[in-house]
């Protein structure tokens, strides 16, 4: 009798004793679902962009500059004597506005103050970042940026709301070159 438990718990052992198999997921993200989402994006930016050329096209008192980085602008006050550009870790101080396209304010120069920035370093919305890198100090320049430049999908969880293309006019104040 002995023998036969030994034998049935060595047996119970060994079958218990498999490795663990991998679980299949609960959900997965369907293909559909992100084909969609970029279409849906696409389309946005098409829109935003078509709006933007029409605004351009309308505006013949400006000369606008498309940059590189999907964004278009033009020069209130130039800079034509420097040729010094902020780069990676300077710090710059700067005033700006955030309105939309039609030109309702979002958020006024005097609500926004002046601000401190370190190239690359902190946190600002793509397209100010990027619009930043272009400037020379003391000039002032009209930015218009589609959503996916400014703040996107999420908005600011303030006055922004999802996918708002934006126009923003900014004065570049002092460019402080980073120091070792």
């Amino acid at each position: 009798m002995k023998s036969i438990l030994y034998v049935i718990l060595c047996f119970c052992m060994i079958c218990s004793c498999k490795s663990p198999e991998p679980r299949k997921p609960v959900s997965r993200a369907s293909k559909s679902f992100t084909t969609k989402s970029l279409k849906l994006n696409k389309a946005i930016v098409k829109k935003e962009e078509s709006y933007i050329k029409e605004m351009i096209d309308a505006d013949s008192t400006n000369k606008y500059i498309s940059s590189a980085d999907g964004f278009w602008y033009y020069y209130n006050l130039e800079n034509k004597t420097d040729s010094i550009t902020p780069s990676f870790g300077d710090e710059v101080e700067f005033n700006y506005n955030l309105l939309t396209l039609q030109g309702d304010t979002i958020y006024s120069r005097e609500e926004l103050g002046e601000r401190a920035y370190t190239i690359d370093k902190e946190e600002i919305f793509t397209g100010l970042r990027q619009g930043l890198k272009l400037m020379k100090e003391g000039e002032t320049v009209t930015f218009l940026f589609p959503s996916h430049q400014a703040y996107g999908y999420y908005g600011d969880n303030d006055k922004i709301g999802t996918h708002v293309a934006l126009k923003s006019t900014v004065t570049l104040n002092e460019i402080k070159p980073k120091t070792e």
